[in-house]
């Protein structure tokens, strides 16, 4: 049985006796046995002040991020304060733009980096996700959880590194997948907070799919997860920060702004 981003031509081993009993999904099922818990390099363009800042009104009320509604707004909560923002044009699109907001204070939210292209799932997007139906969550979902099959780049995020996050075959499109999970972010969509991503399990069952995460760009639309180029993954995980209970954004525009 295959996941949202495990290859569909050809066959993978599932990671490690956490998944015995389980139905693998998701991106983790892409990956080898083995597993113990534990692009683009260009740079984001940055702004420098060019004199004294103009004094803001007294009424002025903070800013929030271009395009959330209220509904996702009360969905991000107060409590975090770090915002990855993936959203696609139409329910269908499989490319998307990823930018990370933060807020300090009542100062409201302010872009710290991006945009950047990213790819979501071949069939985009669902307020129902369920296993193999090659499209991408809707919702806000946390930031708690990284791995990958490199050394760990400098991120604050717990980082479980093995080989189990070697990535196989090929994708939906036929590129290969080597290197697709170098770096990963879990995103907390039926899984476990406070595990490795290589953790199966499944609170709202295995038919909702799961293993869904933030990876590195492999060329192409993936199986359910989010992926973005090498060089931003690096500096994504460098700048998440569990002191600010970071989430991920995700999903068409249209739903975002409700």
């Amino acid at each position: 049985m295959k996941g949202p981003c495990m290859p569909l031509r050809t066959g993978v081993i599932p990671a490690v006796a956490l998944a015995a009993s389980l139905v693998l999904t998701g991106c983790g099922a892409g990956v080898t046995t083995g597993a113990q818990p534990s692009a683009d390099t260009s740079e984001v363009a940055g702004t420098k002040g060019g004199g004294a800042r103009a004094a803001e009104p007294l009424n002025a009320r903070p800013e929030e991020i271009p395009g959330i509604g209220p509904d996702t707004r009360a969905r991000i909560g107060t409590a975090s304060r770090q915002a990855l923002v993936v959203t696609g044009g139409t329910r269908d699109a499989n490319r998307a733009v990823a930018t990370l907001y933060e807020r300090d204070g009542d100062r409201g939210w302010e872009t710290v980096a991006g945009p950047w292209p990213a790819h979501n799932a071949l069939r985009g997007w669902t307020d129902d996700h369920r296993q193999n139906d090659l499209r991408s969550p809707i919702g806000v979902f946390g930031l708690t959880d990284a791995g990958g099959r490199l050394p760990d780049p400098g991120t604050a995020l717990p980082y479980d590194r093995g080989p189990a996050f070697t990535a196989h075959g090929t994708n939906v499109d036929g590129e290969p997948l080597t290197g697709a999970f170098d770096y990963v972010v879990a995103i907390n969509y039926n899984r476990r907070p406070g595990t490795t991503p290589l953790d199966w399990t499944r609170p709202l069952g295995s038919s909702k799919g799961g293993g869904i995460w933030i990876h590195v760009d492999h060329g192409g639309a993936t199986q359910g997860c989010v992926s973005l180029p090498r060089g931003r993954m690096k500096e994504l995980l460098k700048q998440l920060d569990p002191a600010r209970r970071p989430v991920v954004v995700m999903g068409p525009a249209e739903s975002l702004a409700r």
